[in-house]
């Protein structure tokens, strides 16, 4: 019985196996062609995973937009064509380096502005604790008192 169940377990495991298995997608019929597009690609935005390249994602838009940049490129169109038609179609934010433009200053300001408001708002913070430990001064008992906890000691050992 047992040596069935291992039979069939293995069957079950190398059928798992066949249905994941897929072709690899055929390599292009040409090659100049196939780099051209992929520089296009590599400075597109991937409007679904918007943190890739066209040319990295798996997404499906990105293959759509892939085939449509080879279609472009097979008409004799340029890639800064190709650039411009998107950019006009889907705005400065299709590009994944945007130009600097008025409209999109605050995309290449704002991690710098973020952090010098960080800064800031920290430098304040720590002003403020500075001068309300300058404006109340420990009294003499208050010292003595914080002496003995830092040594050890506790108000009941005291008592």
């Amino acid at each position: 019985m047992p040596k069935f169940l291992l039979a069939l377990l293995g069957l079950c495991l190398a059928a798992a196996a066949a249905v994941h298995a897929a072709e690899a997608p055929p390599t292009a019929a040409d090659p100049e062609l196939e780099a051209k597009m992929l520089r296009v690609a590599t400075e597109l935005r991937c409007l679904v995973c918007q943190n890739e390249t066209i040319a990295a994602s798996h997404a499906d838009l990105a293959v759509d937009l892939r085939n449509q940049i080879r279609e472009m490129l097979r008409q004799g169109q340029s890639e800064r064509q190709i650039l411009d038609y998107m950019t006009a179609r889907y705005g400065d934010f299709v590009l994944y380096k945007p130009p600097l433009r008025v409209t999109t200053v605050l995309l290449w300001a704002g991690p710098g502005l973020l952090l010098l408001a960080g800064f800031v708002v920290l430098f304040r913070i720590l002003r403020s604790r500075r001068q309300i430990a300058d404006e109340a001064p420990l009294s003499a008992a208050e010292r003595e008192r914080a002496a003995r906890l830092l040594a050890g000691e506790t108000t009941k050992d005291k008592k």
